[in-house]
Order: C-alpha cells, then sequence, then structure tokens
C-alpha cells in the first residue's frame, strides 16, 4: 500500500485525465516495490518549472520533471510510512517532448512519473538521458524503460 498526493499548480488548468494519474503511479511504485511509502505530484506550467529549477538546482531554464527526495519516516493510526519526497511535472514541456520523441502525451507522461519516482528512489543517471533512437545504457534508464514496458497498457490519458 502506497499514498500518492497529486495537485495541479494554483491558475494551471486541471486536464480531463488528471483522476487518472493516482492509479498509474500506485502500479507504477508496486512494479518498482515501493511499500508503505508516500509522494506528492505537482502539475506546473513552464514558468513555475523555471523557478523551480532556479531556485533549487541554479539552472535558470525550464524542465520536463524534477524530484526533491525527502525520506522522513512518520506514524499515523495505519501504522509506519516514508515520505520518500515530491516531484513536479510541467504540462508545457510534456507536450514538446512527446512531439520530440514521437510519442503521444501517454506515453511521454508514464515515462516522466516513472522517471520522478526512481529518482525519489535515490537513483541517478549522471549526464545520460533518454535520446530519441537510442538506447538508454546507466541502471536508472534500463529499469525506466523495463518498467515502462510492464505499464505499456496502462492509461492516463486517454
Amino acid at each position: 500500500m502506497n499514498r500518492i498526493s497529486v495537485i495541479m499548480q494554483e491558475g494551471v488548468e486541471e486536464p480531463s485525465w488528471f483522476a487518472n494519474i493516482e492509479p498509474f503511479v500506485k502500479k507504477a511504485m508496486e512494479a518498482l516495490n515501493f511499500d508503505r511509502e508516500e509522494v506528492s505530484i505537482l502539475f506546473c506550467n513552464d514558468t513555475y518549472m523555471q523557478e523551480l529549477n532556479s531556485t533549487y538546482r541554479k539552472i535558470d531554464s525550464t524542465t520536463d520533471v524534477l524530484s526533491f527526495e525527502d525520506g522522513d519516516e512518520y506514524e499515523d493510526e495505519e501504522g509506519k510510512w516514508k515520505y520518500i519526497g515530491d516531484i513536479a511535472i510541467s504540462l508545457d514541456t510534456l507536450s514538446v517532448n512527446a512531439q520530440y520523441f514521437d510519442e503521444n502525451n501517454n506515453s511521454e507522461l508514464k515515462r516522466l512519473l516513472v522517471h520522478g519516482l526512481l529518482h525519489l528512489n535515490g537513483m541517478d543517471h549522471g549526464e545520460e538521458h533518454i535520446e530519441k533512437g537510442k538506447a538508454p545504457v546507466c541502471q536508472m534508464l534500463v529499469l525506466q524503460e523495463k518498467i515502462l514496458e510492464s505499464l505499456k497498457d496502462e492509461k492516463i490519458v486517454l
């Protein structure tokens, strides 16, 4: 069992597929063997993503996904939990990426969500990034593609 909180940046219109995020993330977390862990996912625009990237990474440009690892543990009436952190995804860059990779928004959104979860699980890809037409080499990106293959029939964006 895991907990997922999905929120929209204030002033950004909620997409029609917004309610489909939590069920997909639960399946992705199960595929990654997360148990009794909690994550928060923020959907925002490029302007806000640029602010986050500038503030926390000192990079004054937008990006597609950012992960903020936490690791705090807490206990409530349901037992012990680990708050693994926050994921921010730019809806603007999501569409740009989908076009670049010749993918639909559904596939690209799933990639960004799994990518964020892997970072919250302590994984990193260094300087390597997914490139159009090129198979990944590093452990994180290879695992990302394996998880995405196992979830290929899942639909978020209908």
